[in-house]
């Protein structure tokens, strides 16, 4: 009966989040579905070079001690690092996609929703980051939680990505390898 009602309990919330972003999304106009939707192709071409590099890397145990762990975490880094030589600065992040992802987030948060935002993120210990692609984010280093409702609002990643700020900049960090996939500046009002 617990399983059941679990089951149902996670069903009925995807239901909504769907519902949310498809409602979300359907209040954009026909350019920004477009940047949108050449946001999340390069999402898929960055996971399609991660796979392949993945491939060379070797399996990790389900009984892995922290020290091989690490060993698995910097060895998949060290493979996308590798797959992707020139990555640079706008790949995800268009000028486009800044611009819109700018206002997104400015819709999103107002008068103290905004200012508590803001407070929550800067005095985060994320100075010293180098907010760099295809730089790896310090592990000593604090990671922000991104606000629920702005995860409904920005447009979406794979699994293996995950949205933070650094600072007052927005990254897209590998979840497995910490890479800085790609950043914009100046992303928080």
């Amino acid at each position: 009966m617990v399983m059941k009602r679990i089951f149902i309990t996670g069903i009925l919330a995807t239901l909504a989040v769907g519902t949310v972003t498809a409602f979300a999304q359907n209040s954009f106009t026909a350019p920004e579905r477009k940047t949108i939707s050449d946001f999340e192709k390069g999402v898929k071409e960055y996971d399609k070079v991660r796979s392949k590099a993945l491939k060379t890397v070797p399996d990790i145990s389900k009984d892995a001690t922290p020290e091989q762990i690490l060993v698995y975490k910097t060895a998949l880094r060290t493979a996308v690092q590798n797959a992707r030589p020139n990555a640079k600065q706008g790949e995800l992040f268009t000028p486009e996609a800044q611009t819109l992802i700018r206002r997104l987030i400015k819709a999103e948060f107002k008068g103290f929703e905004r200012s508590e935002l803001r407070k929550k993120v800067l005095e985060a210990d994320t100075k010293g980051v180098p907010v760099k692609v295809n730089f790896p984010y310090p592990e000593q280093k604090e990671l922000v939680d991104m606000p629920p409702q702005l995860l409904l609002t920005l447009p979406q990643l794979s699994k293996n990505l995950r949205y933070r700020f650094i600072g007052r900049s927005l990254a897209v960090l590998d979840r497995d390898n910490a890479l800085i996939v790609d950043y914009m500046r100046e992303a928080l009002p």
